[in-house]
């Protein structure tokens, strides 16, 4: 039976910090962007007034979420000139950035699926539902349509990121059950299942970020020892493979898929940093 832990060479190669890099600058701005908008209620210091929907930093800057102002729209709300200014930035932002930067830098639901899947490796668990990953195109389309049809932003009520900030605020309730129902999700249903198969969040940050100019790219592929150590970690592993072992198919190194989270958890866990972060410009097959 083979027991190697995954990342281990990578740990012997960089040392525990190297190896873990990305996931604790990850972890850092998550942890950071939820203090920075509980400071106010549970602090009474408003650096940024209200939350990861539509925020006020400083009292000048504005951040709107597109998708939700996309669902108001379609219930017939014109949002505010702030508003649509807090759009603008965004846009512009996941252009550069890549649209799901969202869920792995930003979301702090995706402390809670990357708890689920720690302890599904501690406890053994194998296998489980077999999820399409276009479930989450579906369930986006279902919200917008739901949005239209009923004149109401029907998703934010169940939407495990809001309800994960009113919980947080305000303590337990249907907020904490419903973030309890992503982590048991991912933990006995289906490994990775609410970011990588359900949350339709993502699915639009996905759309967003299609052709954003920050992108992993495989530069040193011609290294790769096929550990596979990245595909275990990667919660989107099938993203990987073109750019990896795309050379004699004459596909240049350059992660190109939307779905790609920019997480850089692939960076960490290769021992011979195959990996780094780079522009989707400099994409040649040679």
């Amino acid at each position: 039976m083979n027991t190697r832990t995954i990342g281990a060479e990578a740990i012997a190669e960089k040392g525990w910090f190297g190896s873990h890099k990305w996931l604790i600058l990850r972890r850092v701005s998550q942890l950071s962007i939820l203090a920075l908008f509980m400071l106010g209620p549970l602090a009474g210091l408003w650096l940024v007034k209200g939350n990861l929907t539509y925020s006020l930093t400083l009292d000048i800057l504005p951040l709107t979420d597109p998708y939700v102002l996309l669902q108001s729209l379609l219930t017939g709300h014109i949002p505010e000139k702030l508003g649509l200014i807090g759009v603008a930035i965004i846009l512009a932002f996941y252009f550069l950035a890549g649209g799901r930067v969202y869920c792995s830098w930003v979301c702090p639901v995706n402390l809670v699926t990357d708890g689920a899947a720690w302890m599904r490796g501690r406890l053994g668990i194998k296998g489980g539902a077999q999820l399409s990953r276009n479930l989450r195109y579906w369930v986006l389309a279902m919200t917008l349509v739901v949005a239209g049809a009923s004149g109401t932003i029907a998703w934010e009520l169940i939407n495990p990121v809001s309800m994960l900030h009113r919980g947080l605020i305000f303590g337990l309730g249907t907020a904490w059950a419903i973030v309890l129902a992503v982590f048991l999700l991912d933990l006995f249903v289906s490994q990775k299942a609410w970011c990588g198969h359900v949350c339709p969040v993502g699915a639009f940050y996905s759309l967003l970020g299609k052709w954003s100019q920050l992108r992993v790219s495989a530069v040193k592929r011609d290294a790769c020892n096929d550990c596979m150590d990245c595909f275990a970690v990667c919660p989107e592993p099938q993203v990987i493979r073109p750019a990896l072992k795309g050379a004699k198919q004459n596909i240049g190194p350059v992660i190109l898929s939307p779905n790609c989270t920019n997480c850089g958890r692939c960076i960490d866990v290769c021992s011979k940093d195959v990996f780094r972060f780079g522009l989707r410009a400099s994409n040649k097959a040679g």
